[in-house]
């Protein structure tokens, strides 16, 4: 299942911020996509993706925006 993140229209820290929350609550298996049009999200929020177990893709859907989608990282153990 996917759950998606509108944060267009808004400046940072904002996105991230929701971002990390919405990573922090997201179930076991479930994709997280933010789509935002504020190309700083484009670094940070890959950045704490990292920081939380998070593999990020960034595709572009627009000019400017973008689509970010958040998969936790399997576990190795």
């Amino acid at each position: 299942m996917t759950m998606k993140l509108d944060a267009r229209g808004e400046i940072c820290p904002y996105p991230m911020m929701k971002a990390v929350e919405a990573m922090r609550a997201l179930p076991d298996g479930e994709v997280l996509e933010v789509y935002t049009d504020h190309s700083p999200c484009l670094e940070t929020i890959p950045t704490q993706a990292e920081r939380l177990g998070f593999d990020t893709a960034i595709e572009e859907t627009g000019s400017p925006e973008w689509r970010i989608t958040l998969t936790r990282k399997e576990s190795t153990q």
